[in-house]
């Protein structure tokens, strides 16, 4: 009776061993993350390298393609909810990318999902810090409401982070995200580490799964005013549709809540997006905008529905970026279903 057993057990141990080392990148052992760069990696969002698919390269700097890919998966942020008059493309909104690119689908997602990227990133460029703590803090905020502390850190090498980003790291500090180091050196400039963003991936992941979420009070009335509305061709068969508004201060935005066809318009239904109710906003008159794309066989107009807000003409923002940011923008070029 114990020859079987003990057959048995070998068999469990030698399936455990082999479980393991399925899910285990040989490279990274002895890493600080190794647990966690683990179990992203049971969960399908990380995979190792294209010539070496059991190394994770740990130590390697990250790239945009990588380190964004990273972001959307880990956060499962889609587009499901949108429907589009033709197939986007990711060069309709980074000028530097190909359609083709493995990345594409993944960076079509994330100008959808406002992750402020500027239009000129260059996806084989190295992340810095301060880089992918921005951009991880935009994919945060698109996976709920959640209550944030606005309580700050000192950091000694605050002079040398980009101020854009300053909140973003301000608020993953406070939360436990990601830290500082001994000297209480946030050191924005230097590349992130695969290892570094895998370790503050998975730190953000269970933050929005322990984190319960906050529901948002929105009033009934829209809270801008003077809506306006302008079409700029981007070629033959595209215009660029901007809704611009006045909004009582810089918390508040405007997005792109659908689009309907009736005939030969396009009617475009704009809503206002609101303040962090944890943060304290400058009572200034700002102006807010949001873009879309509209077949130039289709003629915008501003429709009015609910809390939806209408009007007529505006302006095109300058930067051409494609994602919300600090002052409010947002992009969209799709309608919600």
């Amino acid at each position: 009776m114990k020859k079987p057993l003990l057959v048995i057990t070998m068999l469990v141990v030698l399936f455990l061993a082999v479980t393991q080392s399925v899910w285990a990148f040989s490279d990274t052992k002895n890493d600080p993350n190794d647990a966690k760069i683990t179990e992203l990696q049971k969960r399908g969002i990380l995979n190792g390298n294209a010539s070496k698919n059991d190394q994770f390269a740990p130590n390697g700097t990250l790239t945009y393609a990588a380190g964004i890919t990273m972001l959307v998966k880990g956060l499962g942020l889609n587009i499901d909810d949108l429907r589009f008059f033709k197939k986007p493309e990711v060069s309709d909104s980074f000028s530097m990318m190909k359609n083709d690119a493995w990345y594409a689908d993944t960076f079509i997602i994330a100008a959808y999902n406002s992750l402020d990227l500027a239009r000129d990133t260059n996806p084989a460029a190295n992340m810095t810090r301060e880089q992918f703590a921005h951009h991880l803090y935009k994919a945060l905020i698109r996976s709920g409401d959640f209550a944030f502390d606005d309580l700050g850190v000192v950091l000694k090498d605050e002079a040398d982070v980009n101020p854009t980003f300053m909140g973003s790291i301000q608020t993953l500090i406070t939360t436990h995200i990601i830290g500082i180091d001994a000297s209480q050196k946030f050191n924005p400039k230097a590349a992130i580490t695969r290892s570094e963003a895998a370790g503050w991936l998975y730190n953000t992941i269970k933050f929005v799964e322990d984190q319960p979420s906050m529901p948002v009070e929105q009033p009934d009335s829209s809270p801008l005013f003077d809506v306006k509305l302008t079409t700029t061709a981007v070629n033959n068969d595209v215009n660029a549709v901007t809704v611009s508004a006045q909004a009582p201060n810089p918390g508040y935005g405007v997005r792109i809540s659908s689009i309907s066809f009736e005939g030969d318009q396009a009617i475009i239904y704009v809503e206002p997006t609101y303040p962090d109710k944890d943060k304290m906003y400058p009572q200034v008159i700002t102006e807010v905008k949001a873009v879309t794309y509209v077949s130039s066989a289709f003629k915008p107009v501003l429709g009015v529905s609910g809390n939806s807000i209408g009007g007529s003409t505006g302006i095109i923002g300058d930067n051409g970026t494609s994602a919300a940011d600090s002052d409010g923008t947002a992009t969209s070029a799709a309608e919600n279903q």
